[in-house]
């Protein structure tokens, strides 16, 4: 794969039923190119946020489940490398294994029904979900007030 243009962020997505899915659960692509029937790619300004849900199966059943909140980096920032990313991201969130995916997946859920769109939530909020599910610990629910403390550059814990 080669470098991308102009600064983006390339995030190659795949679906093949019952085996591969490689999507995005929010995000907003400055555009997206088809290249096949199963492969697309996502590209994605400086600093946007993005979630990619990653999965794979075999005959018996879903056998990886990976979940991660991205942030896209400005040239020259040094960025964590990762499969299927390029040239990489800042890894704000990052689970393994259904019952942890599952768990995000609902909370993202519940920010949507808060009428707050998932790019526009703190990043510390996201990198506070990666530390509290590391540790095993409670997972604190996204509200208006954290996010409207966000907006007002505060930080809640």
């Amino acid at each position: 794969m080669s470098t991308p243009i102009g600064g983006l962020t390339r995030v190659v997505l795949a679906f093949v039923p019952e085996r591969v899915n490689n999507r995005l659960r929010f995000g907003k692509p400055t555009y997206q190119i088809v290249l096949d029937r199963w492969r697309s790619s996502a590209h994605f300004l400086p600093d946007a946020v993005f979630c990619r849900v990653c999965w794979l199966a075999n005959d018996y059943g879903t056998t990886v489940w990976h979940l991660s909140v991205l942030q896209a980096g400005r040239p020259g920032q040094p960025l964590q490398r990762m499969a299927g990313v390029l040239p990489g991201a800042r890894r704000l969130l990052h689970v393994s294994s259904e019952l942890k995916v599952q768990r995000v997946l609902r909370l993202i859920d519940s920010v949507e029904a808060l009428g707050i769109a998932p790019t526009e939530v703190s990043p510390a909020y996201w990198q506070l979900l990666h530390g509290r599910l590391a540790a095993r610990e409670s997972l604190p629910e996204y509200t208006l007030e954290r996010h409207a403390a966000h907006l007002a550059g505060e930080v809640l814990h």
